[in-house]
């Protein structure tokens, strides 16, 4: 059983527990201070938020190929209350998803891909992980 037969909140607990051993996976100091969107009301309150949100870019990426910063920007957002006026949507915070891409890089999960469709992929050190992570979720 792989990936695609988990659940994806249930899959995204499982890898953020393993991105937890891997020592470049670090919550910068100031991310209990700020909102993970602008679309939100409040900052971020839980406690292992940085490991799930680099989970799940982890597992966007296995399951979409090349993403970048601008395509999980839009992935991450949300519909912003304006009150009176209509709502509207707004895209997710790029510093927090651009750190967390550099992390996985400097851990050598992820790569930089030029050209036609230009971001970031995982590496077959990442390809492994992401895969071991699904079947061991599903037998245990």
């Amino acid at each position: 059983m792989g990936i695609y037969d988990i659940d994806a909140n249930e899959y995204n607990k499982l890898l953020s527990e393993e991105l937890k051993k891997i020592p470049e996976f670090k919550a910068p100091e100031w991310i209990h201070f700020v909102k993970s969107s602008p679309a939100r009301d409040r900052p971020i309150l839980e406690e292992d938020f940085w490991h799930k949100r680099a989970a799940s870019i982890m597992r966007q990426i296995y399951v979409r190929g090349v993403l970048g910063v601008s395509r999980l920007r839009t992935r991450y957002g949300g519909r912003k209350d304006r009150g009176h006026k209509p709502p509207e949507f707004r895209r997710g915070s790029g510093k927090i998803i651009r750190l967390i891409l550099q992390q996985a890089e400097a851990a050598g999960l992820l790569k930089k891909v030029k050209g036609k469709r230009s971001g970031r992929s995982l590496t077959t050190k990442g390809k492994e992980l992401v895969e071991k992570t699904g079947k061991g979720g599903k037998e245990g």
